[in-house]
Protein backbone atom coordinates (compact mmCIF):
# COMPACT_ATOMS: atom_id res chain seq x y z
CA UNK A 1 0.00 0.00 0.00
CA UNK A 2 1.25 3.24 -0.93
CA UNK A 3 1.16 6.58 1.14
CA UNK A 4 -0.76 8.27 -1.53
CA UNK A 5 -3.56 5.21 -1.05
CA UNK A 6 -3.30 6.33 2.80
CA UNK A 7 -3.69 10.20 2.65
CA UNK A 8 -7.18 10.25 1.55
CA UNK A 9 -8.17 8.62 4.26
CA UNK A 10 -5.90 10.42 6.94
CA UNK A 11 -7.30 13.86 6.24
CA UNK A 12 -11.26 13.01 6.93
CA UNK A 13 -10.50 10.74 9.96
CA UNK A 14 -8.00 14.19 11.39
CA UNK A 15 -10.89 15.96 10.27
CA UNK A 16 -13.83 13.48 11.97
CA UNK A 17 -11.32 14.27 15.31
CA UNK A 18 -11.38 17.87 15.39
CA UNK A 19 -15.19 18.04 14.91
CA UNK A 20 -15.31 15.63 18.37
CA UNK A 21 -13.11 17.66 20.34
CA UNK A 22 -15.11 21.06 19.77
CA UNK A 23 -18.58 20.23 18.56
CA UNK A 24 -21.18 19.29 21.06
CA UNK A 25 -23.81 17.35 21.15
CA UNK A 26 -26.21 19.28 19.52
CA UNK A 27 -24.17 19.79 17.01
CA UNK A 28 -22.54 23.59 17.52
CA UNK A 29 -19.05 24.84 18.71
CA UNK A 30 -18.42 24.43 22.19
CA UNK A 31 -17.38 27.82 23.27
CA UNK A 32 -15.47 27.19 26.53
CA UNK A 33 -13.55 24.53 24.06
CA UNK A 34 -12.70 27.86 21.88
CA UNK A 35 -11.76 30.42 24.65
CA UNK A 36 -9.57 27.92 26.45
CA UNK A 37 -7.55 27.00 23.12
CA UNK A 38 -7.26 30.61 22.26
CA UNK A 39 -5.69 31.25 26.14
CA UNK A 40 -3.72 27.86 25.84
CA UNK A 41 -1.98 29.22 22.39
CA UNK A 42 -1.45 32.26 24.19
CA UNK A 43 0.61 30.35 26.62
CA UNK A 44 2.77 28.71 24.51
CA UNK A 45 3.28 31.76 22.24
CA UNK A 46 4.72 33.72 25.48
CA UNK A 47 7.32 30.05 26.60
CA UNK A 48 8.41 29.88 22.34
CA UNK A 49 8.98 34.10 22.09
CA UNK A 50 11.00 33.73 25.91
CA UNK A 51 13.16 30.95 23.81
CA UNK A 52 13.51 32.62 20.45
CA UNK A 53 14.13 35.78 22.46
CA UNK A 54 17.06 33.70 24.32
CA UNK A 55 18.53 32.72 21.11
CA UNK A 56 18.42 36.17 19.17
CA UNK A 57 20.05 37.77 21.94
CA UNK A 58 22.36 35.83 23.81
CA UNK A 59 23.16 33.06 20.40
CA UNK A 60 21.37 30.31 22.89
CA UNK A 61 18.84 28.42 23.15
CA UNK A 62 19.74 26.16 26.08
CA UNK A 63 17.00 26.84 28.62
CA UNK A 64 17.65 26.46 32.61
CA UNK A 65 15.39 25.50 35.23
CA UNK A 66 15.58 29.57 36.52
CA UNK A 67 14.38 30.56 32.63
CA UNK A 68 11.64 28.10 32.12
CA UNK A 69 9.58 28.71 35.33
CA UNK A 70 10.29 32.12 34.50
CA UNK A 71 8.71 31.82 31.17
CA UNK A 72 6.07 29.95 32.42
CA UNK A 73 5.06 32.75 35.40
CA UNK A 74 4.61 35.22 32.94
CA UNK A 75 2.65 33.78 30.60
CA UNK A 76 0.06 33.20 33.62
CA UNK A 77 0.32 36.51 34.31
CA UNK A 78 -0.18 38.16 31.19
CA UNK A 79 -3.63 35.08 30.57
CA UNK A 80 -4.73 36.19 33.84
CA UNK A 81 -4.36 39.96 32.48
CA UNK A 82 -6.39 39.20 29.59
CA UNK A 83 -8.99 37.61 31.31
CA UNK A 84 -9.50 40.30 33.85
CA UNK A 85 -9.71 42.88 30.93
CA UNK A 86 -12.68 39.95 29.29
CA UNK A 87 -10.55 39.03 26.53
CA UNK A 88 -11.31 35.56 26.78
CA UNK A 89 -15.24 35.33 25.38
CA UNK A 90 -16.40 34.68 22.13
CA UNK A 91 -17.79 38.25 21.97
CA UNK A 92 -14.75 39.84 22.71
CA UNK A 93 -12.49 37.49 19.98
CA UNK A 94 -14.84 38.17 17.64
CA UNK A 95 -13.48 41.82 17.51
CA UNK A 96 -9.37 41.64 16.19
CA UNK A 97 -9.69 45.59 16.40
CA UNK A 98 -10.78 45.58 20.43
CA UNK A 99 -8.06 42.91 20.75
CA UNK A 100 -4.99 44.22 19.80
CA UNK A 101 -5.56 47.04 22.89
CA UNK A 102 -6.55 44.36 25.26
CA UNK A 103 -3.36 42.13 23.98
CA UNK A 104 -0.93 45.42 24.13
CA UNK A 105 -2.53 46.44 27.76
CA UNK A 106 -1.39 43.23 29.41
CA UNK A 107 1.75 42.55 27.37
CA UNK A 108 3.39 46.07 28.77
CA UNK A 109 1.80 45.60 32.28
CA UNK A 110 3.04 42.82 32.96
CA UNK A 111 6.58 43.04 31.54
CA UNK A 112 7.43 46.26 32.70
CA UNK A 113 5.63 45.71 36.29
CA UNK A 114 8.00 42.27 36.80
CA UNK A 115 11.07 44.01 35.44
CA UNK A 116 10.37 46.94 38.05
CA UNK A 117 10.01 45.04 40.92
CA UNK A 118 13.42 42.70 40.18
CA UNK A 119 14.97 46.32 40.40
CA UNK A 120 13.47 47.41 43.09
CA UNK A 121 13.84 43.92 45.67
CA UNK A 122 17.59 43.35 44.40
CA UNK A 123 17.12 41.21 42.15
CA UNK A 124 19.80 40.28 38.51
CA UNK A 125 16.77 40.99 35.81
CA UNK A 126 17.35 39.47 32.39
CA UNK A 127 19.10 42.66 30.23
CA UNK A 128 16.56 45.08 28.59
CA UNK A 129 17.63 44.28 25.14
CA UNK A 130 16.42 40.25 25.78
CA UNK A 131 13.17 41.53 27.62
CA UNK A 132 12.60 44.08 25.17
CA UNK A 133 13.13 40.90 22.47
CA UNK A 134 10.88 38.86 24.23
CA UNK A 135 8.11 41.42 24.81
CA UNK A 136 7.98 42.45 20.97
CA UNK A 137 8.04 38.68 19.98
CA UNK A 138 5.42 38.00 22.47
CA UNK A 139 3.31 41.07 21.21
CA UNK A 140 3.48 39.88 17.67
CA UNK A 141 2.50 36.18 18.33
CA UNK A 142 -0.45 37.37 20.74
CA UNK A 143 -1.76 39.84 17.40
CA UNK A 144 -1.34 36.91 15.11
CA UNK A 145 -3.21 34.59 17.62
CA UNK A 146 -5.66 36.96 17.82
CA UNK A 147 -6.38 37.60 14.11
CA UNK A 148 -6.77 33.97 13.11
CA UNK A 149 -8.94 33.26 16.35
CA UNK A 150 -11.48 36.48 14.93
CA UNK A 151 -11.01 35.22 11.05
CA UNK A 152 -12.11 31.54 12.36
CA UNK A 153 -14.75 32.62 14.88
CA UNK A 154 -16.47 34.91 11.83
CA UNK A 155 -16.32 31.85 9.41
CA UNK A 156 -17.94 29.19 12.34
CA UNK A 157 -20.53 31.80 12.59
CA UNK A 158 -21.21 32.26 9.21
CA UNK A 159 -21.14 28.34 8.97
CA UNK A 160 -24.13 28.56 11.78
CA UNK A 161 -21.99 26.48 14.21
CA UNK A 162 -21.21 29.37 16.48
CA UNK A 163 -24.69 31.92 16.97
CA UNK A 164 -26.57 31.76 19.72
CA UNK A 165 -29.61 30.10 20.08
CA UNK A 166 -32.52 32.76 20.92
CA UNK A 167 -36.42 33.16 21.19
CA UNK A 168 -38.65 36.00 21.14
CA UNK A 169 -40.48 35.78 24.30
CA UNK A 170 -43.77 37.89 23.73
CA UNK A 171 -45.32 38.89 20.76
CA UNK A 172 -47.28 41.87 19.29
CA UNK A 173 -45.93 45.23 18.23
CA UNK A 174 -43.16 45.00 20.63
CA UNK A 175 -41.69 41.81 18.98
CA UNK A 176 -41.85 42.88 15.55
CA UNK A 177 -39.77 45.80 16.05
CA UNK A 178 -37.15 44.10 18.13
CA UNK A 179 -37.10 41.28 15.40
CA UNK A 180 -36.59 43.73 12.35
CA UNK A 181 -33.99 45.75 14.45
CA UNK A 182 -31.91 42.39 14.95
CA UNK A 183 -32.24 41.42 11.58
CA UNK A 184 -31.18 45.06 10.78
CA UNK A 185 -28.36 45.51 13.01
CA UNK A 186 -27.49 42.54 15.20
CA UNK A 187 -28.55 38.86 13.94
CA UNK A 188 -25.39 37.84 12.39
CA UNK A 189 -24.48 36.33 15.84
CA UNK A 190 -27.72 34.80 16.86
CA UNK A 191 -29.84 32.22 15.43
CA UNK A 192 -33.44 33.50 15.98
CA UNK A 193 -35.36 30.17 16.58
CA UNK A 194 -38.96 31.13 17.00
CA UNK A 195 -41.78 33.62 19.10
CA UNK A 196 -43.08 32.50 22.43
CA UNK A 197 -46.20 34.06 23.56
CA UNK A 198 -49.59 33.33 25.52
CA UNK A 199 -51.86 35.48 23.05
CA UNK A 200 -53.60 33.18 20.48
CA UNK A 201 -54.27 36.51 18.05
CA UNK A 202 -52.19 37.09 14.99
CA UNK A 203 -50.06 39.69 16.39
CA UNK A 204 -47.93 37.42 17.28
CA UNK A 205 -46.68 36.65 13.90
CA UNK A 206 -47.23 40.44 12.08
CA UNK A 207 -43.47 40.20 12.18
CA UNK A 208 -42.08 41.42 8.56
CA UNK A 209 -39.28 38.73 8.85
CA UNK A 210 -41.16 35.17 9.35
CA UNK A 211 -40.67 33.63 12.33
CA UNK A 212 -42.48 29.98 13.29
CA UNK A 213 -44.67 30.48 16.81
CA UNK A 214 -42.69 27.91 19.28
CA UNK A 215 -45.71 27.81 21.52
CA UNK A 216 -46.90 29.47 24.43
CA UNK A 217 -45.00 30.24 27.81
CA UNK A 218 -45.63 26.77 29.47
CA UNK A 219 -44.38 24.84 26.57
CA UNK A 220 -40.68 27.62 26.72
CA UNK A 221 -38.43 25.98 29.58
CA UNK A 222 -38.83 22.40 27.74
CA UNK A 223 -38.31 23.96 24.63
CA UNK A 224 -34.95 25.78 25.84
CA UNK A 225 -33.77 22.71 27.77
CA UNK A 226 -33.89 20.32 24.72
CA UNK A 227 -33.03 22.45 22.08
CA UNK A 228 -30.12 24.15 24.20
CA UNK A 229 -31.01 27.83 23.70
CA UNK A 230 -28.39 30.21 25.02
CA UNK A 231 -30.27 33.30 25.20
CA UNK A 232 -34.09 34.61 25.88
CA UNK A 233 -35.26 38.34 24.54
CA UNK A 234 -37.89 39.37 26.76
CA UNK A 235 -39.88 42.17 24.63
CA UNK A 236 -43.00 42.39 27.14
CA UNK A 237 -43.06 46.42 27.93
CA UNK A 238 -42.24 46.66 31.17
CA UNK A 239 -45.53 49.20 32.01
CA UNK A 240 -47.19 45.19 31.98
CA UNK A 241 -45.58 44.38 35.08
CA UNK A 242 -47.20 41.86 36.35
CA UNK A 243 -47.16 39.83 33.03
CA UNK A 244 -43.36 40.67 33.11
CA UNK A 245 -43.19 38.73 36.51
CA UNK A 246 -45.12 35.53 35.09
CA UNK A 247 -42.69 34.92 32.29
CA UNK A 248 -39.81 35.83 34.39
CA UNK A 249 -40.38 33.78 37.69
CA UNK A 250 -40.76 30.95 34.99
CA UNK A 251 -37.33 31.66 32.74
CA UNK A 252 -35.25 32.07 36.26
CA UNK A 253 -34.70 28.28 36.17
CA UNK A 254 -33.06 27.99 32.86
CA UNK A 255 -29.74 28.10 31.22
CA UNK A 256 -29.76 30.67 29.72
CA UNK A 257 -29.14 34.36 29.55
CA UNK A 258 -32.30 37.10 29.67
CA UNK A 259 -32.14 39.93 28.41
CA UNK A 260 -35.36 42.22 28.41
CA UNK A 261 -35.79 44.42 24.88
CA UNK A 262 -35.36 48.16 25.60
CA UNK A 263 -35.98 49.35 21.98
CA UNK A 264 -39.01 51.15 22.54
CA UNK A 265 -38.50 52.30 26.12
CA UNK A 266 -39.35 55.72 26.57
CA UNK A 267 -37.02 55.04 30.09
CA UNK A 268 -33.74 56.39 29.29
CA UNK A 269 -30.71 54.87 31.92
CA UNK A 270 -27.17 55.40 31.78
CA UNK A 271 -25.68 54.06 28.33
CA UNK A 272 -23.45 51.50 30.81
CA UNK A 273 -27.22 49.86 31.78
CA UNK A 274 -27.45 48.50 28.48
CA UNK A 275 -26.24 45.63 27.18
CA UNK A 276 -26.54 46.14 22.73
CA UNK A 277 -27.14 43.34 20.26
CA UNK A 278 -25.94 45.59 17.29
CA UNK A 279 -27.63 48.22 17.93
CA UNK A 280 -30.51 47.02 19.85
CA UNK A 281 -30.45 48.13 23.68
CA UNK A 282 -31.23 45.38 25.69
CA UNK A 283 -31.72 45.51 29.97
CA UNK A 284 -29.62 42.52 31.08
CA UNK A 285 -32.02 40.44 33.93
CA UNK A 286 -29.79 37.50 34.43
CA UNK A 287 -26.89 35.59 32.96
CA UNK A 288 -25.93 32.27 32.56
CA UNK A 289 -24.27 31.16 35.95
CA UNK A 290 -21.03 30.15 34.57
CA UNK A 291 -19.35 32.45 31.88
CA UNK A 292 -17.58 30.09 29.01
CA UNK A 293 -13.88 30.66 30.93
CA UNK A 294 -15.80 29.52 33.87
CA UNK A 295 -16.74 26.90 32.61
CA UNK A 296 -13.42 25.91 30.53
CA UNK A 297 -11.58 26.35 34.24
CA UNK A 298 -14.47 24.38 36.50
CA UNK A 299 -13.96 21.37 33.69
CA UNK A 300 -10.10 21.23 34.18
CA UNK A 301 -10.46 21.43 37.78
CA UNK A 302 -12.69 18.48 37.73
CA UNK A 303 -10.59 16.64 35.57
CA UNK A 304 -7.41 17.03 37.13
CA UNK A 305 -8.73 17.01 40.89
CA UNK A 306 -10.87 14.25 40.30
CA UNK A 307 -8.15 12.40 38.46
CA UNK A 308 -5.80 12.71 41.69
CA UNK A 309 -8.73 12.43 44.56
CA UNK A 310 -9.65 9.04 42.52
CA UNK A 311 -6.19 7.92 42.50
CA UNK A 312 -5.88 8.70 46.46
CA UNK A 313 -9.00 6.96 47.38
CA UNK A 314 -8.47 4.05 45.23
CA UNK A 315 -7.33 1.62 48.16
CA UNK A 316 -10.46 2.89 50.28
CA UNK A 317 -12.76 1.93 47.42
CA UNK A 318 -11.18 -1.69 46.47
CA UNK A 319 -11.78 -2.61 50.32
CA UNK A 320 -15.09 -1.37 50.36
CA UNK A 321 -16.19 -3.41 46.93
CA UNK A 322 -14.48 -6.61 48.52
CA UNK A 323 -16.87 -6.06 51.96
CA UNK A 324 -20.16 -5.17 49.87
CA UNK A 325 -19.16 -8.56 47.69
CA UNK A 326 -18.58 -10.70 51.23
CA UNK A 327 -21.17 -8.98 53.21
CA UNK A 328 -24.24 -9.91 50.44
CA UNK A 329 -25.20 -10.73 46.85
CA UNK A 330 -25.35 -8.65 44.33
CA UNK A 331 -23.54 -5.79 42.36
CA UNK A 332 -20.46 -4.05 43.48
CA UNK A 333 -21.91 -0.68 42.02
CA UNK A 334 -25.81 0.70 41.86
CA UNK A 335 -26.35 2.38 39.21
CA UNK A 336 -29.56 5.44 39.33
CA UNK A 337 -30.80 8.22 37.28
CA UNK A 338 -30.64 11.41 37.99
CA UNK A 339 -31.48 15.34 37.32
CA UNK A 340 -28.58 16.92 36.43
CA UNK A 341 -27.24 19.57 34.09
CA UNK A 342 -30.11 21.32 32.00
CA UNK A 343 -32.95 18.91 34.03
CA UNK A 344 -31.31 16.19 31.84
CA UNK A 345 -31.30 12.53 33.55
CA UNK A 346 -27.31 11.09 34.19
CA UNK A 347 -26.59 7.74 35.04
CA UNK A 348 -24.89 8.54 38.64
CA UNK A 349 -22.62 5.83 39.68
CA UNK A 350 -22.47 4.55 43.71
CA UNK A 351 -21.72 2.04 45.62
CA UNK A 352 -24.50 -0.59 46.14
CA UNK A 353 -25.77 -0.14 50.26
CA UNK A 354 -29.08 -1.90 49.88
CA UNK A 355 -29.69 -5.47 49.68
CA UNK A 356 -30.30 -6.30 45.75
CA UNK A 357 -34.13 -6.97 45.87
CA UNK A 358 -35.23 -4.15 48.08
CA UNK A 359 -33.10 -1.42 45.92
CA UNK A 360 -35.35 2.00 44.79
CA UNK A 361 -33.61 2.94 41.49
CA UNK A 362 -36.27 5.83 41.50
CA UNK A 363 -35.78 6.90 45.43
CA UNK A 364 -39.43 7.01 45.88
CA UNK A 365 -39.00 6.03 49.44
CA UNK A 366 -36.97 7.61 51.56
CA UNK A 367 -34.27 5.66 53.60
CA UNK A 368 -34.47 6.36 57.40
CA UNK A 369 -32.92 5.62 60.62
CA UNK A 370 -32.15 1.51 60.98
CA UNK A 371 -34.20 1.18 57.46
CA UNK A 372 -34.66 -2.59 56.74
CA UNK A 373 -33.10 -2.34 53.01
CA UNK A 374 -30.03 -1.00 54.19
CA UNK A 375 -27.24 -3.69 54.49
CA UNK A 376 -24.91 -3.39 57.41
CA UNK A 377 -22.26 -2.64 55.34
CA UNK A 378 -24.47 -0.30 53.54
CA UNK A 379 -24.49 1.76 56.55
CA UNK A 380 -21.82 2.31 57.47
CA UNK A 381 -21.04 3.78 53.80
CA UNK A 382 -23.95 5.86 53.55
CA UNK A 383 -23.19 7.10 56.93
CA UNK A 384 -19.41 8.08 56.14
CA UNK A 385 -20.41 8.79 52.24
CA UNK A 386 -17.86 6.15 51.02
CA UNK A 387 -20.94 4.85 48.68
CA UNK A 388 -20.53 8.01 47.07
CA UNK A 389 -16.88 7.61 46.23
CA UNK A 390 -17.95 5.68 42.64
CA UNK A 391 -19.59 9.49 41.14
CA UNK A 392 -15.77 10.39 40.48
CA UNK A 393 -15.96 8.41 37.26
CA UNK A 394 -19.00 10.47 36.40
CA UNK A 395 -16.81 13.80 37.03
CA UNK A 396 -14.16 12.10 35.09
CA UNK A 397 -16.63 11.31 32.32
CA UNK A 398 -17.54 14.69 32.49
CA UNK A 399 -21.56 14.45 33.32
CA UNK A 400 -20.91 15.64 37.14
CA UNK A 401 -18.42 17.38 38.86
CA UNK A 402 -16.63 17.88 42.10
CA UNK A 403 -18.73 19.98 43.59
CA UNK A 404 -22.08 21.39 42.84
CA UNK A 405 -25.81 20.61 44.06
CA UNK A 406 -25.98 16.67 44.79
CA UNK A 407 -27.90 15.49 42.19
CA UNK A 408 -31.90 14.24 43.00
CA UNK A 409 -33.51 10.95 42.12
CA UNK A 410 -36.31 11.13 39.61
CA UNK A 411 -38.87 10.22 42.37
CA UNK A 412 -37.06 12.18 45.43
CA UNK A 413 -39.72 13.44 48.02
CA UNK A 414 -39.79 15.96 50.72
CA UNK A 415 -42.39 14.27 53.13
CA UNK A 416 -44.90 12.66 50.50
CA UNK A 417 -44.29 15.73 48.19
CA UNK A 418 -41.54 15.63 44.94
CA UNK A 419 -39.14 18.11 45.38
CA UNK A 420 -39.65 19.55 43.08
CA UNK A 421 -43.62 20.58 43.69
CA UNK A 422 -42.04 21.77 47.09
CA UNK A 423 -39.73 24.26 46.09
CA UNK A 424 -40.57 26.91 43.30
CA UNK A 425 -37.00 27.39 42.35
CA UNK A 426 -36.07 23.64 42.51
CA UNK A 427 -35.16 23.28 39.20
CA UNK A 428 -32.56 26.43 39.13
CA UNK A 429 -30.20 24.26 40.61
CA UNK A 430 -29.44 22.56 37.58
CA UNK A 431 -28.11 25.55 35.74
CA UNK A 432 -24.68 23.75 36.65
CA UNK A 433 -23.43 20.38 36.76
CA UNK A 434 -24.38 18.47 40.23
CA UNK A 435 -21.23 17.76 42.47
CA UNK A 436 -20.08 14.89 44.00
CA UNK A 437 -19.72 17.48 47.09
CA UNK A 438 -21.46 20.72 47.59
CA UNK A 439 -22.35 23.94 49.61
CA UNK A 440 -25.22 22.65 51.24
CA UNK A 441 -24.16 19.69 52.27
CA UNK A 442 -20.73 20.72 53.89
CA UNK A 443 -23.24 23.33 55.79
CA UNK A 444 -25.27 20.37 57.54
CA UNK A 445 -27.89 19.85 54.71
CA UNK A 446 -27.16 16.37 53.98
CA UNK A 447 -29.03 13.17 53.77
CA UNK A 448 -32.71 12.79 55.33
CA UNK A 449 -35.01 15.60 53.57
CA UNK A 450 -38.61 14.31 55.37
CA UNK A 451 -40.13 17.78 55.52
CA UNK A 452 -40.35 20.86 53.29
CA UNK A 453 -38.05 22.64 55.33
CA UNK A 454 -35.37 20.68 54.63
CA UNK A 455 -35.46 20.85 51.03
CA UNK A 456 -35.86 24.43 50.87
CA UNK A 457 -32.90 25.52 52.91
CA UNK A 458 -30.58 22.62 50.60
CA UNK A 459 -31.85 24.46 47.83
CA UNK A 460 -31.45 27.94 49.28
CA UNK A 461 -27.64 27.01 49.77
CA UNK A 462 -27.29 25.33 46.19
CA UNK A 463 -28.48 28.41 44.43
CA UNK A 464 -25.91 30.42 46.76
CA UNK A 465 -23.48 28.47 45.86
CA UNK A 466 -24.19 29.01 41.61
CA UNK A 467 -24.25 32.58 42.42
CA UNK A 468 -20.87 33.00 44.21
CA UNK A 469 -19.18 29.95 42.39
CA UNK A 470 -14.94 30.40 42.28
CA UNK A 471 -12.32 28.48 42.13
CA UNK A 472 -11.38 29.63 45.56
CA UNK A 473 -15.14 28.11 47.11
CA UNK A 474 -14.58 24.53 45.15
CA UNK A 475 -11.12 24.10 46.92
CA UNK A 476 -13.17 25.54 50.38
CA UNK A 477 -15.56 23.19 50.03
CA UNK A 478 -13.41 19.83 49.07
CA UNK A 479 -11.22 20.82 51.86
CA UNK A 480 -13.60 21.02 54.57
CA UNK A 481 -16.01 18.21 53.09
CA UNK A 482 -13.72 15.10 55.06
CA UNK A 483 -14.71 17.18 58.38
CA UNK A 484 -17.96 17.89 57.61
CA UNK A 485 -19.04 13.80 57.30
CA UNK A 486 -17.89 13.43 60.91
CA UNK A 487 -21.16 14.78 61.93
CA UNK A 488 -22.79 12.02 59.87
CA UNK A 489 -26.14 13.82 60.57
CA UNK A 490 -29.38 13.42 59.10
CA UNK A 491 -27.41 10.12 56.98
CA UNK A 492 -28.85 7.25 57.25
Amino acid sequence: MTTDTLAPSALPSLAARLKALFVDKRSSISRPKVVFTVAVLDGLAIVAASLIADWLVNGDAAWSMTSIVRAFFVAVLVIGCLQEKWSYTISALRSFSGQISKVCFAVLLVFLTLTGAAFMVGRVAPTPAFVITWMAITLAMLIVIRFAAAKAIAALTAAGLLVRKTVIVGGGQEADDVIAALYRDGAAQLQILGVFDDRADKRVLDSTVPLVRLGTFEDLGKFCRDEGVDLLIVTVPTRAEDRLLQILQKLFTLQVDIRISALNSKLRLNANAYNYIGKVPMLAVMDKPLTDWDRAVKNIEDRVLGALLLLLVSPIMAVTALAIRLNSKGPVFFKQKRYGFNNELVEVFKFRSMYTELSDATASKLVTRDDPRVTPVGRFIRRTSIDELPQLFNVLLGNMSLVGPRPHATQAKAGQDLYQDVVQEYYARHRVKPGVTGWAQVNGWRGETDTHDKIQSRVEYDLYYIDNWSVLLDLYIIAITPFSLLSAKNAY
